[in-house]
């Protein structure tokens, strides 16, 4: 038998934050969904994590004008501007996320040898959308106006 907390007023939020794992789930997920588009979309500009240029592909490359670092430029403020969605609009801005995964998966098909980099974005994608469907929940709750 499982007891729910209390909502109220004299429950401290570190309390209802302990309770209640759906609450904990969203804000992991919207956390890492802020934090790491915002990373790597900088990134797009430095490439010190990866050179970004070599998962665009071919087909791809050839119909955007421009270099393929022109072309990272663009995705890491796409990227940016996902994360921010994401910080302050979840339930969107997790929707923006997804379609712009579906979007590198698209990509990362088109090159051969990048098919396990595919598969770990449709995780991410998913992730995406159990975040988007969180915080439904959360909106619904009213809850997401605390975080």
């Amino acid at each position: 038998m499982t007891s729910r907390t209390s909502t109220s007023s004299s429950t401290s939020f570190g309390a209802v934050l302990h309770a209640d794992p759906a609450r904990q789930a969203f804000l992991l997920l919207r956390t890492v969904f802020t934090v790491a588009p915002i990373v790597f979309g900088l990134d797009k500009f430095a490439n010190v994590l990866v050179d970004w240029p070599r998962y665009l592909a071919t087909p791809i490359n050839n119909l955007v004008p421009g270099t393929g670092q022109q072309a990272m430029y663009a995705v890491g403020v796409i990227e940016i501007v996902a994360g921010l969605a994401v910080a302050v609009r979840p339930r969107y801005g997790a929707l923006l996320v997804t379609a712009w995964l579906a979007g590198i998966i698209v990509n990362l098909l088109l090159i051969p040898g990048y098919y396990d980099i595919a598969l770990r974005d449709f995780g991410l994608l998913v992730a995406a959308l159990a975040l988007s469907r969180l915080a439904v929940a959360q909106d619904a709750s009213g809850r997401d106006r605390q975080a």
